[in-house]
């Protein structure tokens, strides 16, 4: 149990100075989870970009560029731009182009018409998906930028031959 640093026994004050078996919490400093939100009833038009995680749940009308940390839309959120994010979950619409260097998410109620460019992502049932869908590993990423030019695009023709099998999968399924 415990106890006060005012309580006395033996009618001597013990304080935590004095009293070796006190409990003192020890405070830890960590980081706190910086993210920007972007209210119901915000209306933005223009470019949007910064280096912390974004919650929007109002209308955005432009461009996102949040290449390092998540971009999530809200249930309420209304976007018609083009997503450069790390990560990006949608629950509400968007409309526009995801380009992603992690994971997209598409939540049952999300809705994206556009296309979609990452490593990984994840689609759930009852979620609308307009457009095309480009699946990339990671370490192909890498090859590409040490290739030499000529190497590059042979490259993108490999990955253009797996882009419309992707599709074909997606549209099949």
């Amino acid at each position: 149990m415990l106890q006060s640093s005012e309580y006395t026994y033996g009618g001597k004050s013990s304080s935590p100075a004095s009293n070796p078996n006190s409990y003192n919490p020890v405070k830890t400093v960590s980081a706190p989870v910086e993210q920007a939100t972007i209210g119901r009833t915000l209306v933005i038009k223009g470019e949007i970009s910064g280096a912390e995680a974004l919650y929007i749940d109002g209308r955005i009308e432009g461009k996102i560029s949040m290449p390092d940390n998540r971009v999530t839309i809200g249930r309420n959120g209304s976007v018609q731009a083009n997503i450069t994010a790390r990560e990006v979950v949608v629950m509400g619409k968007v409309s526009g182009n995801i380009e992603c260097s992690d994971r997209v998410d598409i939540r049952s109620e999300g809705s994206v018409t556009g296309d979609v460019s990452t490593v990984r992502i994840s689609v759930e049932d009852g979620a609308v998906l307009k457009g095309g869908i480009q699946v990339r590993s990671g370490e192909h990423k890498q090859q590409n930028q040490a290739q030499s030019q000529p190497k590059s695009a042979e490259a993108s023709k490999h990955a253009v031959a797996e882009a419309a099998k992707t599709l074909a999968a997606t549209a099949s399924a």
